[in-house]
């Protein structure tokens, strides 16, 4: 499939709010702000197609070497056409690019991300002062990559992976 990879810009917010709507509706994503969107922009990469937003998926730096692909997700008419494949290798290209050396997803598309490297894990891989400093982020990302019992009850019950660069 034919489409242009770029960073998303301000103006494709509303086209990624829609896609996050149409994933959150069926619990495969989790509902985001729309002011949540507009702050963290430079992080997305968007796929688009005939000058239409057709996916996105986003990367957040979480540590030195540590990082979140968020935000996931592909027109439902252009699923398995290879676009999530090419937004997730702009991120992770993005993520060596900026120096991360792993990165981490909650997922419920595991074969996809197995795909591409991902492996399940348990625990949290990070060592114990780097563990009390990520304690201090108001970041939910944060929260569910440390698997604190006080995002459980917020989780949709996907399944953390990670990939090391």
């Amino acid at each position: 499939m034919s489409v242009l990879i770029r960073p998303a810009k301000t103006s494709d917010i509303k086209d990624i709010r829609k896609l996050i709507d149409e994933y959150s509706a069926g619990r495969r994503l989790l509902q985001k702000e729309t002011v949540t969107l507009y702050e963290s922009v430079q992080e997305f990469t968007v796929a688009e197609k005939d000058g239409e937003v057709v996916g996105c998926g986003a990367l957040h730096v979480l540590w030195e070497d540590l990082a979140e692909v968020r935000t996931m997700a592909v027109d439902e008419s252009l699923r398995g056409t290879g676009v999530g494949h090419q937004i997730l290798e702009a991120i992770v290209k993005k993520a060596s690019d900026v120096g991360v050396k792993r990165i981490f997803c909650l997922t419920f598309e595991t074969a996809f991300f197995a795909r591409h490297g991902f492996i399940e894990i348990q625990g949290t891989p990070v060592d114990p002062a780097v563990y009390q400093e990520l304690l201090r982020s108001y970041d939910s990302g944060v929260a569910e990559f440390l698997d604190l019992e006080s995002v459980k009850p917020n989780t949709l019950g996907n399944i953390r992976m990670l990939k090391t660069l």
